[in-house]
């Protein structure tokens, strides 16, 4: 059995500049199919928009609001939102100016580096 305390995880800094911590990831347990971090931005802080071209994407909205963007299109999220981010398509969160954003991100397969790809050249 893996349990995982999510204040036991060092927060690193991702390829597209959100702060997370891998709560059930590679690093930190036997998984094969999936992954889970808890991501923060700052008031008015953003990821880079990026694609994963083999990750899917869900974020679920914990705390703070924002503005997320996928393949153009743009819409406020808030608490209790859960997103999906289809492999391959642009993306972006903002935060609002006036408060941190705290999220859940899942990726399956797991969440890597190397799959964050900033131009369509890869």
């Amino acid at each position: 059995m893996t349990v995982n305390q999510i204040a036991d995880q060092t927060p690193f800094t991702t390829a597209d500049g959100s702060t997370i911590r891998s709560i059930l990831d590679r690093t930190n347990a036997p998984v094969e199919e999936q992954s889970l971090a808890e991501a923060t931005l700052p008031p008015g802080g953003a990821t880079e928009r990026h694609y994963h071209l083999v990750s899917e994407e869900f974020y679920y909205i914990l705390s703070g609001d924002g503005i997320m963007e996928i393949e153009g299109e743009t819409r406020e999220v808030g608490p209790g939102d859960a997103i999906l981010i289809p492999k391959g398509d642009w993306h972006q969160i903002r935060a609002n100016e006036s408060v941190e954003l705290k999220l859940l991100c899942c990726c399956s397969p797991p969440y890597s580096h190397e799959d964050t790809y900033f131009s369509k050249e890869h």
